[in-house]
């Protein structure tokens, strides 16, 4: 594992000698073989290091952001933060709704209503009983920060926090705009997981043994409990050993699951301007 760990180093090492902070300049036709690198918001305290290692290797990823608690600033939608958003966006990412409050849900309850335990905000960690339109509210309420912040329309998509929904759950987000993306089995790169039984060299080598073309892939600006984080450590030589197979990078924009979605049915301008 040692040996592995230095490994890790050299190559995160090696590419920090390399310039960053360039636009994402890859056209998506030239890319025939994507994978779909996502990111939900986090602690954001590895948000920098990610925005580089995306940078220096020209990877448009798509970010799912709700308004987190952070280690710095004031949450991951805050104010702190929005210079950090406003930069992606001049880079050429896309972006999408994960709920304002990282409101899990919990049960599908009578007359449409949902139970739902928000992990932010001032009801964090209380079940509470929302309607459909509170949940939209939720979405759009995201959505609408993120244009604020970036000045770029987010993607009329959305992902449920933990992957927890039911249809009755998306059924109600469709009808108000969004539609889910969810990840592939092997999209899963397990950066949430105890280091002490899921070490980055393993998470690694899982990943570059199992992504194929096509998948989504999903990771965090920053996991509370994880001891030895994800990233950068493992999000570079991750980039460099799937590129190395012939595989390439693309944002849900371009995905074929969604594309028609994406370009046909663009959130509402009252929910892009309603604030956040």
């Amino acid at each position: 594992m040692r040996g592995a760990s230095k490994r890790l180093g050299l190559a995160l090492g090696l590419a920090l000698v390399l310039p960053a902070g360039q636009a994402i300049t890859a056209s998506p036709s030239a890319c025939s073989r994507p994978v779909y690198l996502t990111f939900d918001t986090g602690h954001m305290g590895v948000a920098p290091l990610i925005a580089e290692v995306l940078s220096r290797h020209q990877v448009p990823v798509t970010f799912f952001g709700a308004h987190e608690k952070t280690r710095d600033g004031d949450g991951s939608l805050g104010e702190h933060w929005a210079p950090w958003w406003r930069a992606r966006a001049q880079e050429g990412h896309a972006f999408a709704s994960h709920t304002w409050e990282h409101a899990y849900w919990r049960a599908d309850l009578p007359e449409g209503r949902y139970r739902i335990r928000p992990s932010s905000g001032p009801q964090q960690g209380q079940n509470l009983i929302w309607s459909g339109a509170d949940y939209c509210a939720s979405l759009h309420r995201a959505s609408a920060r993120l244009q604020q912040m970036t000045g770029q329309a987010p993607l009329p998509l959305f992902r449920a926090p933990g992957g927890k929904h039911s249809p009755a759950l998306l059924r109600t987000a469709q009808a108000c705009g969004y539609r889910h993306v969810g990840w592939a089995d092997a999209g899963f790169l397990g950066d949430e997981l105890p280091s002490e039984a899921y070490p980055n060299e393993r998470l690694l080598r899982q990943a570059l043994e199992r992504i194929r073309a096509g998948d989504i892939l999903m990771a965090h600006l920053g996991i509370w409990s994880r001891q030895d984080p994800w990233a950068p450590a493992v999000l570079e030589p991750l980039i460099i050993g799937l590129k190395r197979r012939g595989l390439c990078f693309a944002t849900l924009r371009e995905h074929p699951d969604y594309r028609d979605w994406v370009s046909q049915r663009p959130l509402p301008a009252r929910v892009l301007h309603s604030g956040g």
